[in-house]
């Protein structure tokens, strides 16, 4: 199954002005990267979009509609600030901006 091109249009039009975007397959979909570090990457099916976010927020970003921890094959942890989306909860402009600037934020501010 493709990743979702529509998505990925939507991420695209929020990131055009990041200097050092560039795009990369891989986890199965379309990854946006920004300095060399992944920020959204757009899946398939239900889980549509695996974002990087601060960990020590992951709770709070969490108990948003259609965020879960992301896990890796069968219920192995990526670890703390990864999170998926459920392609019900990126209905509107608002809700794909919001994990685009979370993910952005954790971008600027991660070392490494």
């Amino acid at each position: 199954m493709a990743y979702d091109e529509l998505l990925a249009n939507r991420i695209r039009n929020i990131l055009t002005d990041q200097e050092s975007l560039r795009e990369q397959k891989m986890f199965g979909g379309l990854a946006f990267l920004v300095r060399d570090k992944m920020v959204v990457c757009v899946g398939t099916g239900n889980r549509a979009l695996l974002v990087r976010v601060d960990g020590a927020r992951e709770p709070d970003y969490l108990a948003r509609t259609g965020a879960h921890h992301a896990v890796m094959g069968r219920d192995r942890s990526m670890g703390a600030g990864w999170i998926t989306v459920d392609a019900g909860a990126l209905t509107n402009e608002q809700a794909v901006e919001f994990w685009v600037v979370a993910a952005l934020e954790h971008n600027t501010n991660a070392t490494g």
